[in-house]
């Protein structure tokens, strides 16, 4: 390991956090052609091989664990904060609109998906259903960019800002049966194929993901408002839980063969539920905060990993599978917004919610293990393709169309609901 390389990530990852911190308000309010997670990106390139080439994540091993790890924090303390920004039972309270985003609506995504990589690449059927699933979910991180801040709680309803983080923060851990229901069709016969996806991946990952998650996060939940009534409490221990909790359901979960992050998410649902209401906004501060140092780094990163040679070997089918992934993935999802989310009422509402479905730090995670696992030269570099399209455009769209469909609603005034005192931490 270059100690050398190490210091000038070190250097620049801090000094883009510094400098993009200090004129936040200016970027997120003026700058309408930068986006953080673009900067981040732009840095990766800039100080890796595609650029001046001081940082090769290689020297430290090989790229795919690390940026796999990494993005797998980075989604678990997303997928947290999604649950924290949430009002306390939301979930339960919004059972049919969830369920029908969840089952129906992201299943369709994934066909969408899977067809269009059928259509542009020559790839297998199960190869396409594996690139669909990856590209599925609407990533938290960048979706978190897009309905947290003064921008965002100023022109965006409240009501389609709670859906996009609830879809956000389920649909990641939901995505993992999908992506390895392909990947075991690929590894073995379809007859075992089906039982162990049924058995392993649905009842046991998904089903114990649910039961550990909930167990967990309604037993800290619990302590702590008890805790917090015996004044067994100190400020600075508070503020340490939910980052801790995320660490520790991550890891646990993965010891016992469960899905890691659907388990961070469920924890923090329950978890909100049960905790007193003033640690919960401190809580949630402290969680955006560390989310925000893990989400600056995982971009550079990303920006330093671009198989840019193997982008251009796809050529106008690469392009093609980004704008048809990016125009075409959510359509259906217009269809069951307008039907069975009452939520998202009003002039362009399905419209906007159907459009700021990113694809970000959840493909790339589930992008690496769909690499580690089948080893299909195409899924990297049509997986990435996709994420990097979606931080260009999603990042270019987010600030304007968020002001034109606020203005057009009559929402040009002051925050809707407050939050608690909480600064703005990365709203687009």
């Amino acid at each position: 390991m270059s100690v050398a390389e190490f210091n000038v990530a070190l250097f620049a990852i801090g000094g883009l956090i510094v400098s993009l911190s200090l004129v936040a308000g200016l970027v997120h309010e003026k700058v309408y052609v930068l986006s953080e997670p673009m900067a981040a990106v732009g840095l990766g390139v800039v100080i890796g091989p595609l650029g001046l080439g001081v940082f090769e994540l290689s020297t430290f091993g090989d790229p795919f664990p690390i940026v796999e790890q990494f993005a797998r924090l980075t989604v678990g303390l997303a997928v947290m904060g999604a649950a924290l920004r949430l009002p306390p039972g939301y979930i339960r309270e919004h059972v049919p609109a969830m369920a029908a985003i969840l089952l129906p609506g992201m299943v369709a995504m994934w066909l969408v998906s899977s067809a269009l990589a059928s259509l542009f690449l020559a790839v297998s059927l199960p190869v396409a259903a594996l690139i669909g699933a990856i590209v599925t979910p609407t990533d938290p991180v960048l979706a978190g960019t897009i309905v947290t801040g003064g921008t965002a709680e100023r022109f965006i309803p409240e009501p389609i800002r709670d859906v996009l983080t609830a879809e956000s923060g389920a649909n990641d851990g939901l995505a993992y049966p999908l992506v390895f229901a392909p990947i075991l069709f690929v590894e073995h016969a379809p007859g075992r194929a089906l039982r162990e996806w049924l058995v392993g991946t649905v009842l046991w990952e998904v089903g114990s993901a649910v039961v550990i998650g909930a167990a967990v996060g309604a037993a800290a939940g619990w302590i702590e408002r008890e805790s917090r009534k015996r004044a067994f409490l100190e400020r600075a221990s508070v503020l340490t839980v939910t980052v801790a909790l995320t660490f520790a359901v991550l890891g646990g979960a993965k010891l016992v063969g469960s899905e890691g992050i659907l388990a961070a998410f469920v924890a923090g649902l329950l978890f909100n539920r049960f905790v007193d209401a003033g640690d919960r906004a401190d809580e949630q501060q402290v969680q955006e905060t560390v989310l925000r140092l893990f989400t600056f780094p995982v971009f550079v990163l990303f920006g330093t990993v671009l198989p840019v040679e193997a982008w251009v070997a796809l050529g106008p089918a690469g392009v093609g599978l980004v704008a048809g992934v990016l125009c075409c993935r959510r359509l259906p999802m217009v269809v069951v917004f307008r039907r069975f989310v009452p939520s998202i009422e009003g002039r362009g509402a399905d419209l906007f919610a159907a459009w700021f479905g990113p694809v970000g730090i959840a493909a790339l995670y589930y992008a690496t293990v769909a690499h580690r696992t089948v080893g299909d030269g195409t899924i990297w570099p049509a997986a990435t393709l996709v994420i990097a399209g979606s931080v260009l455009v999603h990042g270019l769209t987010a600030t304007p169309l968020t002001r034109i469909y606020g203005r057009s609603l009559g929402r040009d005034r002051g925050n809707e609901r407050s939050d608690g005192g909480r600064p703005d931490l990365g709203g687009e």
